[in-house]
């Protein structure tokens, strides 16, 4: 290698022209095209050539030859067809020399300039064939095939980044909510914006959307919200975790109009109605439902008889099994959905309303299928025995809580049922059951968008009877389903890591702190001990208009009564596996969706003092409870503070953000 010789090499992924100034050995001082001195290793050069310029010229000089060189190489890149020489050279899978490669392209009499360019071409265009200073190797159809797909959707990623960008950009400097209809070209980068949202790292989209965000200056995924509520995508208190977990809001055509065609079908007729089974008539009975009071779809009810010495209670649930069959479009979805959700802002049944809401709802003076739980009791209301039988049923008067808070001087029948649920209550704590009372946060939105907050006491009569009567009916079915060697979906309760208080003599303190210690329930075909509850074998069968746990239990027990085939215990293991995902995020949406109403109303209460509960202490803050709203948040060190668990204070909203759920308070 002699000074002037004109060489090439790969810089930054581009090809420059140069020539040897001096060599050292195997170290070559270049001057390159853009007029730059490079050092560089012998092997490093891309390719040599003949071709040589004359050391003594000026750098001036030498600098216009190399361009000049450089731009005729360049031009005659366009006189090469890389793809028809791969059509001809690809079946036989050799590597082609350079030399051979220049031939091909250039076969009058190729020069250094020839052998350049195809250097160049081919090392621009990698579709083809695998590229060697060397040589070149013809790929195979699906490779070129996969390249340009590739290369297609790159120009296409980089389209949308841009436009997005833009895009973007124009949407927060319009400070008006958008609404003209989406262009259909943005469709693509509006679902890219709501998947990083609602999943962020791990959506599919997150590489390109975070690429999109930030050209278009937004630092925060969260800033997202605010641009798809301005292009009307979302609202501004839109209920992202419906979309996070993918949970239907509408039923599908098809089911609508299969629950319709069943509520035809059935309407007027009481064999259809009872299902053409032996049903025992006690449609005589006084039966009542209590529910709260915007209650829609009535699952239970209940009716006593008795004398001074015994008694006979009556739960009666309706015999959703009868209408709602397995496998049918309708019971896929219930199983879909696996249970109604009750929002603050709207409810999401698991079955249509006509149904849900009308043909299997308990509704006074309607005649009904149900199963009923007959109890004989004693006179100390002790359960003598008991026993299960299909029913036809007709209630005949609908209560709330309210109305039966407000009755229970005047109605005997109302003051023995509370009497009930109070003694089988002391019989399951007797037994060891650890009792959680806590009151419950009730969020009402007004039509006007008024936010009502109020905290409802749930051990009132009517709410501690029927949840205590509710549970009897459960314990009571699942004895029924054990001792019938039926599978069932049975639940299970481990005993708590520890206990703060006996029976029901817990503080608001200790039940919270109480309820940090209990184990996760577990769902099981086979019945095992209930700590929580008290009880041998439990299931819950009592609410099958809204939960498919429960309708599948009681298809187990008319499966008992020749009413249908039973499940195995295969199945039964194989929907609790199937449901625990599903229903793991309708807990999580109804209480995220009750602490977003709740941070709401508070966003105009900043500047309130309020009554908190220390619970207990962390690194860098206290966590508290602030009673009024049953919410939890943090409280920093204060220094000169050294706060205990259990400890009243008094602390001031500072800051609140429904959206971000964040909640900043102080001692105040």
């Amino acid at each position: 290698m002699e000074s002037g010789r004109v060489v090439e090499y790969i810089d930054r992924q581009k090809i420059m022209c140069a020539v040897v100034l001096e060599v050292k050995k195997q170290r070559l001082r270049l001057l390159n095209e853009n007029n730059r001195e490079v050092n560089l290793s012998a092997s490093r050069l891309l390719h040599r050539y003949a071709t040589r310029l004359d050391p003594s010229l000026s750098r001036q000089k030498m600098v216009e030859y190399l361009k000049e060189i450089a731009n005729h190489r360049q031009q005659l890149i366009s006189d090469i067809d890389i793809k028809e020489l791969w059509e001809v050279l690809n079946t036989e899978q050799e590597w082609i020399d350079l030399a051979t490669m220049t031939e091909f392209c250039f076969p009058n009499g190729p020069t250094d300039d020839h052998a350049s360019a195809v250097l160049r071409a081919f090392f621009k265009d990698r579709f083809y064939f695998k590229f060697s200073p060397d040589g070149f190797f013809p790929n195979s159809v699906e490779q070129v095939d996969r390249y340009i797909a590739q290369t297609k959707e790159a120009a296409r990623r980089s389209k949308i980044i841009e436009e997005g960008a833009e895009w973007i950009k124009l949407v927060l400097t319009n400070n008006d909510r958008l609404s003209e209809p989406l262009p259909a070209q943005k469709i693509e980068i509006v679902d890219i914006l709501k998947s990083i949202y609602l999943f962020e790292k791990e959506s599919q989209h997150f590489a390109i959307g975070r690429e999109m965000l930030v050209k278009a200056g937004v630092r925060e995924i969260d800033e997202i919200f605010p641009v798809l509520v301005k292009l009307g995508i979302w609202d501004q208190n839109e209920n992202v975790d419906l979309l996070r977990f993918d949970i239907p809001v509408t039923f599908p055509a098809e089911v609508n109009e299969s629950a319709s065609a069943l509520v035809d079908s059935t309407a007027g007729s009481p064999e259809i109605i009872s299902g053409h089974i032996k049903r025992k008539d006690l449609t005589a009975f006084p039966l009542i439902t209590i529910d709260g009071q915007a209650t829609l779809d009535f699952d239970d009810a209940i009716s006593l008889e008795g004398t001074r010495d015994n008694y006979r209670l009556g739960i009666h649930i309706a015999d959703v099994g009868n209408f709602v069959k397995k496998d049918e479009k309708v019971d896929q979805e219930a199983f879909i959905r696996g249970s109604s959700i009750y929002l603050p802002d709207g409810k999401i049944p698991m079955l249509p309303p006509c149904l849900a809401e009308d043909l299997c709802s308990l509704k006074s003076g309607e005649l009904r299928p149900a199963i009923s739980t007959m109890v004989n009791l004693d006179a100390s209301y002790d359960i003598v025995d008991y026993e299960i039988v299909p029913s036809l049923i007709k209630v005949k008067q609908q209560f709330t809580y309210y109305d039966v808070n407000q009755l229970l001087e005047e109605r005997e029948d109302i003051a023995h049922l509370r009497d009930i649920a109070l003694k089988f209550r002391q019989t399951r704590l007797d037994a060891g059951a650890v009792h959680i009372s806590l009151p419950e946060i009730n969020v009402w939105i007004g039509a006007d968008g008024e936010i009502t907050v109020n905290k409802i006491n749930r051990e009132s009569p009517g709410r501690m009877l029927i949840s205590e009567l509710m549970i009897m009916a459960n314990c009571l079915m699942a004895k029924f389903l054990k001792e019938s060697g039926i599978p069932a979906v049975y639940r299970s309760q481990p005993a708590p890591k520890e206990r703060l208080f006996k029976g029901n003599e817990g503080s608001l303190f200790q039940n919270i702190m109480q309820r940090r210690l209990l184990n996760r329930f577990v769902l099981s075909s086979l019945p095992e001990h209930h700590s929580g509850l008290g009880l041998e074998a439990y299931i819950t069968a009592t609410s099958p208009i809204r939960k498919y746990f429960d309708l599948v239990t009681q298809r187990q027990i008319r499966a008992i009564f020749g009413m249908e085939a039973p499940y195995s215990q295969e199945q039964i293991d194989n929907i609790i596996n199937l449901l625990e995902q599903p229903l793991g995020n309708v807990v999580r949406t109804q209480q995220n969706r009750l602490r977003y109403w709740i941070l709401k109303y508070l966003e105009k209460c900043i500047g309130h003092k309020e009554e908190a509960i220390v619970l207990f202490t962390r690194r860098k803050n206290y966590r508290i409870l602030i009673p009024a709203y049953m919410i939890e948040c943090d409280l920093p060190f204060s220094s000169g503070l050294d706060l205990l668990p259990e400890d009243i204070i008094q602390i001031t909203i500072q800051h609140v953000n429904a959206r971000k759920d964040l909640l900043a308070v102080y001692i105040g």
